[in-house]
């Protein structure tokens, strides 16, 4: 059976760059469903199976309106909503076993939005002008593969000639394979993790294993919770052990890997058993050292150049009973059981015995804060422990079976 490729683009300003991917798609022995995500016309190079109206319309707008008002950024946030909408649509119905596209800013953008729309797992390849640099605005939570037009996507040349033909080959060959899928599969606990907790994490999945449980593990990197909390509300997992809750200290601290305001949301909004560590909260993520603000350079903090492109800075006091607030609110906010476990010899490789971000004393202010507003219903489990000790897995796995139960 023939795989379904959908080839979207602005067929107005780039018909001849499409033509040539078309063509290479279609030797592939593929179906090719062209979506013309372009504004101010189509073409006649290649069959055109969704147009420019029908998108709009799927966005909210209309044609002819968008032209004559002449707003490239208003009319290209239509497109893309309704290539979206259609892009969904098609896979809801099974006419879709992957999407590629390109473009350089606006293309990116249509094109990666709709992609945005499609589940985890579905091929996805974007040819841009715009994969380097910060790319998480067109990645988000997905896997998109950002491929590379090294020249700019403007004509036919031996240098664009290999990278389309490299593109189509990809996701071709991405969507001709046919994924097993385990029948049996056990109930799964997402699990979150940092450097600074990873030898937590990783006792935690052994034991979770022997309880017959798999893990899957999301790097507390702003993008990873992100993409934990979007898969919770998708009701993937059956609970959740949020041992590294550190990007909320990005988000009061100011720091570079922040996962946005509704952290902490997607378990208790969905019901599910839900145990949070403040894990490694002692440190806000920066960039170079060059890049630190002036104001964490005072002498009032204690900062640590982890790496030539990551500087952490300890959080004080009144980082600390901000997150205590924060972390209760979210708590109570909570539909399903959810529980706390605090480490009182540290919240981090770091902030361990001797080492240089240790401060328990602070530490104390975060968790006296987080007891202080909390409702009567919610347990807390204090161990005498750091964070990556077995004492401190052991426990938090015994409480989170207890949940479960």
């Amino acid at each position: 059976m023939h795989k379904n490729i959908v080839m979207l683009g602005t067929f107005d300003t780039k018909d001849l760059e499409f033509k040539y991917l078309y063509d290479e798609l279609v030797k592939r022995d593929v179906d090719v469903i062209a979506m013309n995500a372009g504004v101010m016309g189509s073409t006649e190079r290649f069959p055109v199976h969704v147009s420019a109206e029908e998108i709009a319309l799927a966005g909210g707008g209309e044609l002819p309106l968008l032209r004559g008002q002449g707003d490239r950024g208003a009319a290209m946030k239509v497109m893309a909503q309704g290539a979206q909408v259609l892009v969904k649509k098609l896979f809801a119905e099974g006419k879709l076993d992957g999407i590629i596209g390109m473009g350089g800013g606006g293309g990116t953008s249509i094109v990666s939005t709709a992609m945005q729309g499609l589940p985890v797992g579905v091929p996805k390849v974007c040819i841009t002008t715009l994969a380097s640099g910060d790319t998480s605005p067109y990645v988000s939570t997905k896997d998109i593969v950002l491929f590379p037009s090294i020249v700019d996507i403007c004509g036919i040349n031996k240098f664009s000639r290999v990278i389309l033909s490299r593109a189509a080959g990809a996701v071709c060959g991405m969507a001709a394979q046919e994924v097993e899928i385990a029948k049996e599969d056990r109930p799964i606990i997402f699990i979150s993790m940092f450097g600074n907790s990873t030898q937590c994490v990783e006792q935690c999945m052994g034991l979770l294993d022997e309880a017959g449980y798999d893990t899957m593990v999301f790097h507390a990197t702003g993008t990873g919770g992100r993409a934990m909390e979007e898969l919770i509300r998708q009701g993937y997992p059956a609970a959740v052990l949020d041992v590294t809750t550190t990007e909320w200290a990005d988000e009061i601290g100011g720091g570079i890997l922040s996962a946005g305001p509704k952290r902490l949301d997607g378990a208790g909004a969905m019901g599910i058993p839900q145990l949070i560590v403040p894990g490694c909260v002692d440190m806000i993520n920066l960039g170079p050292m060059d890049t630190v603000p002036a104001k964490f350079k005072d002498g009032s903090r204690i900062i640590y150049e982890w790496n030539p492109m990551v500087t952490l800075v300890r959080t004080d006091r009144e980082d600390n009973l901000r997150l205590g607030e924060m972390f209760a609110e979210k708590a109570n906010k909570a539909k399903g059981k959810v529980c706390f476990a605090f480490p009182l010899k540290g919240v981090s490789i770091l902030d361990g015995e001797g080492q240089l971000f240790q401060d328990w004393e602070t530490d104390r202010l975060l968790f006296e804060k987080i007891k202080e507003g909390l409702e009567e219903t919610i347990r807390v489990r204090e161990v005498d422990a750091n964070i990556n000790d077995m004492t401190f897995s052991k426990t938090i796995v015994e409480m989170l079976l207890d949940m479960l139960d």
